[in-house]
């Protein structure tokens, strides 16, 4: 186990790293009180090795680190992987790649929804993870034993359930499941912000072109303001804030003082100066050139069949040994039982095949469900 401190180390470290087919990656960060995740700590291993990279030491150049993290034949291995991407992303531009997630690679094997770390390498290894330093200030300085050995161990043990999870999905034929997922978590789209595609983070399902026009430049505006000042965007202004503004629409000071998701005193400050410019901004948009808001004609009995689906979907999870949640999620149940064309992920590549085929039957009548042997059992009908 060694500590890297300067930049000569690092280097010679990843020039050992990249001798192998294999890596195991990990970070520790803060990003309470920024906008960037602020990378304190990266641990690295490889079969035969592990290292802790301080990352904040005063005499380290990292790009050692981003090159074996773009070196294409290396497997860069995480548990849960984006905000590790994204900081790589931030840093250095780059897409670590190839990538191998545990956490989604577990899930694709039913190891549950977003099965945990720690639940993981218990279940493996049958070790218990020691997890007191995850919650420390990872920006003092000297690093404790405690914090050192902690992140060691988080990659060391990673390495283990990588070779059992790699194995079980070879001899169960879902690399390529797994690949797909991998192309998304890969992408830079997945990470690239664009101000004027901020609004699609938030989970505010506006109904009016007037709305959703608000909506954007409010958004887009938290963005740069949050980008700006390195500050998180809820500092800024709440999800539900900008939502409350773009239903309400206010256009002077006074109507924004009477929001009562407003911070008090928001108003009167500089931010709050800006908003009703925003407004009208947004108000002043030609509806033709915003995005189609998303309209879906009410179903009779829609509940009943969102219901069935998520029988189906259940049903199918257990029987093939999958997470629910990596099949499909309840919105886009909701979308399939509103349309039988609807773009999911559900109704496409393996899961379409899973899963997605025998959704729309189940619509359709050609599909029963039934309890055969207190087992839900799908039925065929003619």
């Amino acid at each position: 186990m060694d500590l890297i401190t300067t930049t000569n180390e690092l280097r010679e470290a990843c020039e050992r790293l990249a001798a192998h087919p294999f890596v195991t990656v990990d970070t520790e960060f803060l990003r309470e009180s920024t906008y960037y995740p602020q990378l304190c700590v990266a641990q690295l291993a490889s079969p035969d090795e592990a290292v802790v990279v301080d990352a904040l030491a005063p005499d380290i150049d990292l790009q050692p680190f981003f090159d074996l993290m773009g070196n294409e034949t290396v497997i860069k291995v995480f548990h849960a992987a984006r905000q590790d991407i994204e900081i790589v992303w931030h840093r250095a531009n780059l897409i670590p790649h190839p990538v191998f997630d545990t956490q989604i690679a577990a899930m694709v094997l039913g190891h549950g929804d977003s099965v945990s770390y720690d639940q993981l390498v218990q279940r493996i290894t049958g070790d218990t993870l020691d997890k007191s330093s995850r919650f420390t200030d990872w920006t003092r300085r000297p690093l404790s034993k405690a914090q050192i050995e902690y992140a060691v161990s988080d990659v060391t043990h990673l390495r283990d359930v990588y070779r059992k999870l790699k194995a079980d999905l070879e001899k169960r034929n879902r690399i390529e499941w797994m690949s797909e997922e991998m192309d998304v978590l890969t992408s830079p789209e997945t990470y690239r912000m664009d101000p004027d595609n901020a609004w699609q983070r938030l989970r505010s399902r506006v109904r009016k072109p007037k709305e959703l026009a608000v909506l954007m430049e409010i958004a887009a505006w938290r963005e740069r303001e949050a980008k700006a000042r390195d500050i998180p965007r809820g500092r800024v202004l709440k999800d539900e804030v900008v939502a409350d503004i773009a239903i309400q629409a206010p256009t002077t000071i006074e109507r924004l003082s009477s929001l009562r998701s407003l911070p008090k005193g928001f108003e009167r400050s500089r931010w709050g100066l800006e908003i009703p410019d925003l407004v009208k901004r947004g108000l002043a948009r030609d509806p033709k050139t915003l995005p189609a808001i998303e309209r879906t004609k009410p179903l009779q009995n829609g509940t009943a069949i969102v219901e069935l689906l998520k029988v189906l979907l259940r049903m199918t999870a257990e029987k093939h040994a999958v997470a629910a949640k990596v099949i499909a999620t309840v919105d886009d149940l909701e979308r399939i039982a509103a349309d039988d064309r609807a773009d999911v992920p559900a109704l496409k590549g393996w899961r379409r095949e899973l899963f997605g085929e025998k959704a729309l039957a189940l619509k359709s009548g050609k599909l029963a469900l039934a309890i055969e042997k207190g087992r839900v059992t799908a039925i065929e009908r003619s």
